[in-house]
């Protein structure tokens, strides 16, 4: 039997961020503050082809765009 977040296409890496999100929102007022900031992240990554690194994106704006490109498929 398959993971519930693997079959619906979810990356166990997304699946980990949307778990940490529904936490820190369960939260009280000032813990959720200070859980929200130390949930933003500021990654930067690189497609490597033929030996040679392509542009740096914004990992949060890739994986919205992908998220929203797979949603639009369904």
């Amino acid at each position: 039997m398959a993971f519930a977040w693997k079959a619906s296409g979810l990356t166990y890496n997304r699946y980990l961020a949307v778990a940490a999100r529904v936490v820190r929102r369960s939260l009280k007022e000032e813990p959720r503050l200070k859980a929200e900031r130390r949930g933003d992240m500021e990654l930067r990554f690189a497609k490597w082809e033929g030996g040679k690194q392509g542009d740096n994106k914004n990992l949060a704006d890739a994986n919205a765009a992908a998220m929203a490109q797979h949603a639009g498929h369904e």
